[in-house]
């Protein structure tokens, strides 16, 4: 089933080339990340179970978007000092994200949904890595919460983009709980109205169809995916040693019993695309899962986009 949002594909000029000679591997230049300087922009959706004071209760609230991140290089290698191991140097790119509602502008809706500065480092192998580099990404949201994600990357070519759940959940148990707001044929108070045109009970029940659809219309026009990796990065409570470390997140104290961030998860799809005509561009794809914890659930905000890098 198509959704709408993803790749534009008329803003893909024949004349934007990745150099004349075979290009580098994407994941040979700092684990992916130092392809991402520049301005990337594009769509998305959004889908977030949140806390609903007046109702003691929750609201599925759902928006389409417009996304766009701006990464620049910081310059220079940044040293970490150290004591009983020897000096590293970590390559790092600050970043702006920004999602708006592409539907319902101020005054009738949000406007501006998200605002997100930050850091992507990539860490050269340590012995509290088992001797394995990592990715990092550092952010920073004006709710009162910060989020150290680490992980990795991989070749991956296809993508391989899973379906990712939106049904809330008992908090540490895992016991699916479903309510009738993601059912889009029921009427409820306690869900984004009016529905915004493009959004489908597919796109509910899985917004990564959002990312596979954008592929899957690309190939159809002629568009090739040459070669892909995937960076993924997490974040729980406790930042943990070893190769598969996840970072750690930070919240006022106000979110703790009210919207408690517990765990996100974010998968990028770095692609090198060939259009029709043999110029080739850098596509980047996103699928993050928010675990936000309240009235004993834990309740999923997933955020997707598809992004063309610009300049």
């Amino acid at each position: 089933m198509s959704t709408s949002g993803g790749l534009d594909l008329n803003r893909i000029p024949d004349a934007l080339r990745v150099g004349g000679a075979p290009p580098n591997p994407l994941l040979g230049v700092h684990e992916g990340i130092g392809n991402f300087p520049g301005t990337w922009t594009g769509k998305g959706f959004n889908l977030i179970w949140r806390p609903h004071f007046q109702s003691n209760d929750h609201f599925l609230q759902l928006n389409l978007t417009s996304d766009s991140i701006e990464f620049a290089s910081i310059g220079g290698p940044v040293p970490n000092r150290g004591l009983i191991e020897p000096d590293i140097a970590i390559f790092a790119i600050r970043y702006l994200q920004q999602i708006h509602d592409n539907n319902f502008p101020p005054p009738i809706g949000g406007g501006g949904l998200h605002v997100e500065p930050g850091f992507w480092l990539s860490v050269p192998a340590t012995p509290e890595t088992s001797n394995a580099s990592s990715l990092v990404r550092a952010a920073s949201i004006p709710h009162g919460t910060t989020v150290l994600m680490q992980g990795t990357a991989i070749n991956q070519l296809p993508p391989a983009i899973p379906t990712v759940s939106t049904v809330p959940f008992v908090f540490g148990t895992g016991v699916l709980t479903p309510f009738p707001e993601s059912n889009l044929t029921i009427p409820s108070t306690f869900r984004t109205t009016p529905l915004p045109v493009g959004i489908t009970q597919a796109l509910v029940d899985n917004p990564n169809v959002m990312l596979t659809d954008a592929i899957t219309r690309a190939i159809s026009q002629g568009f090739e995916i040459v070669e892909a990796i995937q960076i993924q990065v997490s974040a729980n409570a406790v930042t943990v040693p070893g190769p598969a470390a996840s970072g750690t997140i930070g919240n006022i104290p106000f979110l703790v019993p009210n919207a408690d961030v517990g765990n996100v998860t974010a998968t990028f799809w770095l692609e090198r695309m060939k259009n029709p005509h043999g110029a080739e561009f850098l596509h980047l794809q996103y699928s993050q899962t928010v675990l936000l914890n309240f009235n004993g659930l834990s309740w999923p905000h997933v955020t997707v986009g598809t992004l063309v890098k610009s300049v």
